[in-house]
Parts: C-alpha cells; sequence; structure tokens
C-alpha cells in the first residue's frame, strides 16, 4: 500500500511539475516607494522558490514606466500568472492591481477594493471596529496641525496613514519632550494616525485563503517593532507559536479571518496585535492588516504556512495557481 501511495504521489509531483513548465509567471519587483530595496532583495527568493516549482519565471522591475510595465507583462505574449511582490505605494494600493485588472492578468495577493482599504489603516481600522474588534484609540493629525492638537495622551504612536513595513513610525513616550510632529514626517502623505501605545507584546497572525495560520510574538530590542528592527536588527526573535493564553490566541485567529474575510482578501495577507497582559481578557487590540506581507521562507507570514506543512515554493507555486481577477 506504501509503495502504490509513494507511486501515486510522484506520479502527481511529476505531472505538476509537466504542467508547470508549460507556464509563465510575472514576477513584480521593485517598485517606487521606500520599499523598493525590500522587494528587490526578497523578491529573489520567490524567483528561486517559482523555479524550484517547475515554473518560468519573468522577473519585471517595476518603475513609473507604465507603458514600458505593460509592454513587459504582455510581450510576447501575457504571463499565465503574476506574483505580486511590490510593497508599499503603488505595489500594495490597489494601484498596481487596477493595472492587472484592465489586462486581465490573474495576479497573487488581494485585489483592488482589499488592497485599498489595507493600506488605509483608517479604513481598516473602521473595518475592524464595526465586526466588534478592539483597536487602540487614534486620532488623525493633518499637515498644518501642531502639537497642541494632538488629544491622545502619551505615550503615543505616530504613523503614515498610507505606509506599510513600519515606515516612517515614531514613538512618543513619556517623558520626551517632543511631539513627534517633525517636517520630514509630511513625506509620507498629508495626514498621519496618532494612536494611543498598547503596552504588551506584538502579536502577527498569517491568512492563507481566509485561514489563520498561527500567531507569532515579536520580541524586539528596539522600543517597538520598527522598520530597522523587521530588516537589520538581528537581535529581533520570533516566538512561533506564541506562548500567550489559548482565550487571547484563539481570540487573535478569529478576528485575523474576520478582518481579512470581511475585506474580501486574498492569498496570504496578515494581520497585526498588540497584547497588554495586564488588562487579561481585554488585552488584546488590532492595529492593522498587511495584504502584501514580505514573502520569504524566514518571513513571519511564510513561516507560519510552512509551520503548517507547506515548503516555501509551494507555497509560492499554491499562490499562483489561485490567483485571480478580482474584477
Amino acid at each position: 500500500m506504501t509503495q502504490t501511495t509513494n507511486s501515486t504521489l510522484s506520479a502527481t509531483a511529476k505531472q505538476q511539475q509537466q504542467q508547470r513548465k508549460n507556464k509563465t509567471i510575472a514576477l513584480l519587483v521593485g517598485g517606487w516607494s521606500v520599499e523598493r530595496d525590500v522587494s528587490l532583495t526578497k523578491g529573489k527568493e520567490v524567483e528561486r522558490a517559482l523555479i524550484e516549482a517547475g515554473y518560468q519565471v519573468k522577473v519585471i522591475d517595476v518603475t513609473h514606466n507604465i507603458q514600458g510595465i505593460i509592454t513587459q507583462l504582455t510581450t510576447p505574449k501575457k504571463p499565465d500568472a503574476v506574483f505580486n511582490n511590490l510593497h508599499g505605494r503603488g505595489g500594495e494600493d490597489g494601484v498596481i492591481q487596477s493595472l492587472l485588472e484592465m489586462l486581465e492578468i490573474p495576479y497573487t495577493h488581494s485585489g483592488v477594493m482589499a488592497s485599498a482599504l489595507g493600506m488605509d489603516k483608517i479604513a481598516s481600522k473602521h473595518i475592524a471596529r464595526s465586526l466588534g474588534i478592539r483597536c487602540a484609540a487614534h486620532q488623525i493629525i493633518k499637515k498644518g496641525d501642531t502639537a497642541k492638537d494632538i488629544a491622545i495622551s502619551k505615550p503615543y504612536v505616530i504613523k503614515p496613514a498610507n505606509e506599510g513595513s513600519s515606515v516612517g513610525i515614531t514613538l512618543v513616550m513619556d517623558g520626551d519632550n517632543h511631539s513627534g510632529l517633525t517636517d520630514d514626517l509630511w513625506t509620507q502623505g498629508r495626514k498621519v494616525m496618532v494612536e494611543a501605545f498598547i503596552e504588551g507584546e506584538e502579536l502577527t497572525v498569517a491568512v492563507l485563503d481566509g485561514k489563520a495560520q498561527a500567531v507569532t510574538a515579536i520580541k524586539s530590542q528596539t522600543r517597538f517593532f520598527d522598520y530597522d528592527a523587521k530588516y537589520t536588527d538581528t537581535r529581533t526573535i520570533y516566538e512561533m507559536p506564541a506562548r500567550i493564553p489559548h482565550e487571547i490566541y484563539n481570540q487573535a485567529m478569529q478576528w485575523a479571518e474576520d478582518i481579512y474575510n470581511t475585506m474580501d482578501c486574498g492569498g496570504m495577507a496578515r494581520c497585526d496585535f498588540r497584547y497588554d497582559h495586564n488588562q487579561g481578557d481585554n488585552g488584546l487590540y488590532f492595529l492593522e492588516i498587511n495584504t502584501q506581507p514580505g514573502f520569504t521562507a524566514a518571513s513571519i507570514g511564510p513561516s507560519q504556512a510552512i509551520y503548517n506543512g507547506y515548503s516555501f515554493s509551494e507555497l509560492c507555486a499554491h499562490l499562483v495557481e489561485t490567483a485571480r481577477l478580482n474584477g
């Protein structure tokens, strides 16, 4: 029986490999956001994984040259699917997704509307609250406002309303003699969110095809899990599964699924939370959803799927095989 099963699996694997050899996947990397270098670097791992899975891969470095992108996506013919490995503005906010919809090329991750909502921290928090999900108190500050306009008490976090990867985030603690409203804050947009800082742990949950994968606790050695902690600080510890109360673990999983499904996300997305154990059952707070999470075998989202049995190459293959148009 074992020999027959193994033989069947081997035949299936060979058939999949043959089918994939006939498929071309366009891998989008780069982009024009502040996360361009992250996309270029991590895209190399996705490229290797897709090749390992058996696909023909065409790497496209995305720039502001839209006609150039269209030419690469349609010449000599359109790819079977696009693996969207772009991050930040233009890549995960519905812009590139709209272009792919017009070209009628299936693509990975979320569609136009879900991508736009996920990138907008204000909108996604409104959706979460409508579902009864607890969120940290926040206030919107516009360019021209001053420190006296901030009604949130310290400590608080200032974050751009439409950026990812903790770009531009500032933590202002009790005793700090500044408000965080510096001139360079406005390079990321005309408004920012001032959000009450929740003491405790940073938790994150990846959701794949509507199903939460696991809860990871992030233990950074900086004041909070900022851009440097994510990409340069090797001291950051990722604890999976997170050692937190069972009820909080399940709540984070359920809330992540609820937000993902209500926003009609696709592929893999990641929901970030804070957990203050001093507040007990009321200590979990939703922060934001990332519809285009970092994608390497070591990245938080993929590592949770790998924890549940995927290999990285098969996870990438699954995403392109389930790529879709959302219009």
